[in-house]
């Protein structure tokens, strides 16, 4: 491991020139966030704010730390996930000399002392994806708590976490559900998961999807993306459900819908997209057929139960990266992608910049946003928040414009009739 003024631990700074130029593509393709770098870089509204962040080291992530900084802020940084962190990237950010600690292929204890880590500077803002350096201010670091003026969270599992935090009284600071953005989940989660999660199953197994049977449990937002794109390719889309309604739009859109006991025996590709643990367990494997490709694209690695396919195997070898051959007792093999974490990420390079763009201009707008209320004195209650719909709005608008687009305007008129309830026949 290479370490870099005493501020971070990387794998190998030589590879930060690769960084660099994976950081500039994606900040070609990143117009929204470049415009706020842009407009905040001379005034810097975040002088004297310190941001922790924990989230996927990845190229477009670069460029919103990179935003941080020019915006005046102190950051600190480590990868919510073992095997997401690109580390040319990681590199390149340690190399202009940002604070953070992360590298490919952590162990779990290594994974959460690089969180620790970022948090020696005793931050006053948090980021997260997946509430793990939350939780971990929560039950280890109590006394950072209150210098902290707030926080983000990214992804759904985390504003789950946190939301149920907030009902039982546990949560001690404020939090902006960035997730739960329609500039989030309408575009990161659906276009976004959708392609990063196909190209992470055919860069680890390049195989064919049309004429597939490919079972996507969990018709949320994700799962939805990953269903669209299957089916683009050709494949037979099965979706697996809990929620009556989400079934119903999956059937409705054309999808067969059944449960995983009848999905698992003819099923080709499986992709979980739950949140929730033991979708995939010994009962499925066991109806699974011959060659079956198992893999995840739900924030934690508990959704396919590992451990029961370890129960369950004869043998197992890498036949290819991010991608093990189980051999079954009974001689039938089953693959497993990026050992059950998130395919998108560990086997491929995450969702594309575009619509990162829109989610990372929520983060820094959000952050932003909390900042600005400490300095006029105010903070928020310690729940879980919604961004406001103009915020969405406004990032829609700029994001329409930076594609030569134009929407229409309501009129003095309609904006009158629209408030007008004594309107009817």
């Amino acid at each position: 491991m290479d370490e870099k003024k005493g501020i971070s631990k990387v794998r190998d700074l030589s590879l930060a020139g690769a960084g660099r130029l994976r950081i500039e593509w994606a900040e070609s393709r990143m117009p929204v966030l470049m415009a706020l770098r842009e407009k905040y870089r001379k005034t810097k509204p975040f002088k004297g704010f310190r941001i922790a962040g924990c989230l996927h080291v990845t190229k477009e992530t670069a460029v919103l730390v990179k935003t941080f900084v020019e915006a005046g802020a102190e950051v600190s940084w480590s990868g919510c996930n073992p095997l997401s962190t690109q580390d040319d990237v990681a590199a390149a950010l340690a190399d202009d000399g940002i604070s953070i600690f992360a590298w490919h292929g952590m162990n779990v204890d290594e994974f959460y002392w690089c969180i620790e880590e970022t948090l020696r500077f005793k931050p006053n803002l948090t980021l997260d994806d997946g509430a793990d350096l939350i939780f971990t201010i929560h039950n280890k670091h109590r006394e950072l708590i209150p210098n902290v003026i707030g926080g983000t969270e990214e992804t759904t599992t985390g504003v789950n976490r946190l939301r149920a935090m907030a009902h039982d009284g546990a949560l001690k600071y404020p939090i902006i559900a960035v997730n739960d953005a329609e500039t989030k989940w309408d575009f990161d989660n659906v276009y976004g998961t959708g392609q990063s999660t196909v190209d992470g199953i055919l860069r680890s197994t390049s195989v064919l999807f049309a004429g597939k049977n490919v079972v996507v449990a969990g018709f949320g937002h994700c799962g939805r993306g990953v269903a669209i794109r299957a089916k683009g390719l050709g494949a037979n889309v099965i979706i697996t459900e809990v929620k009556a309604t989400a079934a119903l739009k999956a059937t409705l859109e054309g999808f067969r819908v059944m449960q995983m006991d009848e999905a698992a025996k003819i099923g080709d590709v499986f992709v979980t997209a739950t949140g929730v643990k033991d979708v995939i367990v010994s009962r499925h494997f066991k109806l699974m057929k011959d060659g079956a490709i198992v893999c995840n694209t739900g924030h934690y690695d508990c959704e396919v139960n590992i451990r029961d396919l370890d129960k369950l195997k004869k043998s197992a070898r890498e036949v290819r990266a991010n991608n093990e051959e189980y051999m079954m007792k009974d001689g039938r093999r089953i693959y497993l992608l990026a050992k059950g974490r998130l395919v998108n990420l560990a086997a491929a390079e995450g969702h594309p910049s575009e619509v990162m763009d829109m989610s990372f201009a929520n983060q820094f707008t959000s952050q932003l946003r909390l900042a600005e209320l400490y300095k006029k004195g105010k903070r928020l209650e310690n729940k879980v928040y919604d961004i406001p719909a103009e915020q969405d709005q406004e990032i829609a608008v700029v994001k329409l414009g930076t594609m030569g687009l134009k929407i229409d305007r309501l009129t003095p008129e309609q904006v009158k009739y629209l408030t007008d309830y004594s309107a009817g026949t």
